[in-house]
């Protein structure tokens, strides 16, 4: 597991923006037209067909999807120097989950002819394209996997030792996770009962591995927690 993530510079650094050269950002924060959303608003819908992407600009907006039971599950969380969309704007086919807004937010819409001219003038940027799905493939599996074999205070560690590392910065001595969740929505993402994730949150409160506040999760420890998530080295 990488080095939780720094607020050093504009973008996160595990987002798509923070590793492409400054021009290549500057162009690609040029393409489409400027967006401003309010809270709770859906910019893309689970089964809907449509080809356009969103790069986020700022602010914070939940990935969600129906399960075979008919819960709603939440699957991940985007923030700026992100795109949403940009899987079926390269494949054209049906979303595969909805995308909604958690507060305010400032994006650019960008067609898929847009999309696809600036990779081709870009190899740079299709290769950082290419390894940002990469990577949110990789959490999906990560976490079915968890989901599979591991206690819930596990899978709570596992969950904020990721978003740490793709969204952290760091308070003191301790790493401020930088997305504003609610317990249950932290549930949704662990895939548990929210009793069960309260519980386990609040052991690691009184071990002092993290403090909590209002939609406000720190990690005290890190080395720690990666022990709690068996993500330690040796």
């Amino acid at each position: 597991m990488g080095s939780p993530a720094r607020a050093d510079g504009r973008w996160p650094l595990n987002s798509l923006l923070a590793g492409l050269p400054a021009a290549t950002v500057e162009e690609l924060l040029g393409l489409g037209t400027f967006r401003e959303f309010g809270p709770e608003r859906v910019l893309l819908r689970e089964g809907e067909v449509s080809v356009h992407a969103y790069l986020l600009l700022s602010g914070c907006v939940k990935v969600t999807a129906t399960t075979p039971e008919g819960r709603l599950a939440l699957l991940a969380i985007r923030v700026g120097g992100e795109l949403i969309g940009e899987l079926a704007g390269l494949d054209g086919e049906p979303r595969v989950a909805t995308v909604t807004t958690a507060g305010r937010l400032r994006a650019r819409l960008i067609s898929r002819a847009e999309f696809h001219g600036f990779l081709a003038r870009h190899p740079d940027a299709a290769l950082a394209v290419s390894r940002s799905v990469g990577a949110k493939l990789r959490w999906a599996t990560r976490r079915r996997v968890d989901f599979g074999g591991c206690e819930v205070r596990v899978r709570l560690a596992r969950v904020l030792v990721e978003l740490a590392a793709g969204y952290g910065k760091r308070v003191g001595a301790g790493i401020e996770i930088g997305v504003s969740l609610t317990q249950p929505e932290l549930a949704a993402l662990v895939g548990a009962a929210e009793p069960t994730v309260h519980k386990a949150l609040a052991e690691l409160r009184r071990r002092r591995i993290v403090d909590t506040g209002y939609r406000r999760t720190t990690i005290r420890d890190y080395d720690r927690i990666l022990a709690v998530a068996g993500l330690a080295d040796g």
